[in-house]
């Protein structure tokens, strides 16, 4: 398993929220694999740097591309690349601990900030924004995010979404878990959750999650407002037409939508001649996510993924590459959770295997990709260096009741790996 950083297991280290911790339990599936003869971890390994596609494919039988959608999608609206406007996953890596954003400097002084999106990354930079001490201390956000968190300014977070209530993304434990912040009242105003005839239909054609769903927004729509020091509001059928101020954020503009059915089962945001207004301090756009190229490798430009059939790769004229395999969202866009990724990567593997068994892999070289990577002077972190990364990272958490410390900085993994 290559991987660019020291550490392995990807979003389940650096995407789940650090207050979700039985998220991160799926990582002991992971940690049963790396233990059977066979496996190798290879980490601070770039792939299209340090070692190409081209010699991956002569090193190996096979070769299987997980690498998800690394690139957020734009807004496409004035205003957008002013300061203090910010992809929702840039906080979500800060608060984490993925050393390529702890340098960023979110400004968090300010009374408002407002979450474009209705999807559980939204929820999740919402919930870690209105967080108190308490809810705080016992997870592994690293220490500069809880420092940030707990003096800033913000006492109101706005998320917005294009569509209604039935049409957002989030799952029922996301949403549900608003309402049991001990420092954030949740509010809905009800009229945004009366539906069109199309969301009616849809609504009752749906999910047990989307019903659910319902029924908790309803649930926050009837409550009183407690008086808690932070208010998290959503909103629906507004857009983002412009993201507004001279030097900084000052405000967003947004459109109220009304909805239209889309010809295939739901609706679609269509924007009036209704404004508003929303003076924030800071944005955090997350609506969506998108896949990047890797050199060698073919790329559909349009959806962001690989071009495959059922996870073999195809090349010139939609034929099968032979031995090059995808998964995961760079196969198949970016949608879905932990447990569609899993049969997504169990149907890719199956393909291999069948491939394997009526020898349609490819040939390999006789070389090592040891040879290749000691050859670049590579600094290479095996399994056992990520062991002494974990270790040191639980025995800094241990003594405050936290499941870790993250070592935030590439000197800092890469100091502890190299001690293995």
């Amino acid at each position: 398993m290559f991987e660019r950083l020291p550490t392995p297991w990807g979003l389940v280290r650096l995407g789940v929220a650090p207050d979700q911790p039985q998220l991160k339990t799926v990582s002991r599936a992971f940690e049963k694999i790396s233990a059977r003869p066979g496996f190798r971890f290879l980490g601070n390994v770039e792939v299209g740097r340090d070692v190409s596609h081209g010699e991956l494919i002569a090193l190996y039988d096979a070769v299987l591309y997980a690498v998800g959608s690394q690139t957020d999608r734009r807004l496409g609206i004035p205003g957008e690349d002013l300061p203090g406007s910010w992809a929702a996953t840039e906080l979500v890596a800060w608060y984490n601990g993925h050393p390529d954003f702890q340098h960023l400097d979110f400004d968090l002084a300010h009374e408002r900030a407002v979450v474009v999106g209705n999807g559980n990354v939204a929820l999740d930079v919402a919930r870690m924004l209105a967080l108190t001490a308490e809810e705080l201390a016992p997870t592994d956000t690293t220490d500069a995010a809880i420092e940030a968190i707990l003096a800033s300014g913000i006492r109101e977070i706005v998320v917005l979404g294009r569509r209604g209530p039935v049409q957002a993304a989030w799952t029922s434990t996301e949403l549900g878990e608003l309402g049991d912040l001990a420092g954030a009242d949740v509010v809905v105003d009800p009229a945004e959750l009366e539906l069109d005839p199309a969301s009616e239909a849809e609504l009752e054609a749906a999910s047990n999650v989307v019903q659910r769903n319902m029924d908790i927004l309803r649930g926050f729509a009837a409550r009183e407002q407690s008086g808690k020091p932070k208010v998290v509001r959503l909103r629906f059928r507004v857009s983002p037409v412009g993201i507004l101020g001279d030097e900084r954020v000052d405000a967003v503009e947004v459109a109220h939508n009304a909805l239209e059915p889309d010809g295939r089962g739901s609706v679609r945001a269509v924007a009036t001649d209704q404004r508003e207004v929303i003076p924030c301090g800071i944005v955090f756009r997350s609506v969506g996510y998108r896949g990047a190229g890797l050199p060698g490798l073919p790329y559909d430009e349009r959806s962001g993924t690989i071009p495959n059939e059922g996870g073999r790769v195809l090349g010139e004229e939609a034929a099968p590459i032979p031995g090059v395999y995808c998964a995961g969202w760079i196969k198949r866009g970016p949608t879905g959770v932990i447990g569609t990724n899993k049969k997504d990567a169990t149907d890719t593997v199956e393909h291999l295997l069948e491939d394997a068994r009526a020898g349609r892999l490819a040939p390999r070289s006789g070389e090592t990709i040891d040879d290749v990577l000691a050859g670049r002077g590579v600094d290479v972190v095996t399994y056992s260096g990520w062991e002494a990364i974990d270790l040191l990272e639980r025995s800094r958490g241990e003594p405050q009741g936290r499941p870790r410390v993250k070592l935030p900085t590439w000197d800092e993994l890469l100091d502890a790996g190299r001690s293995a």
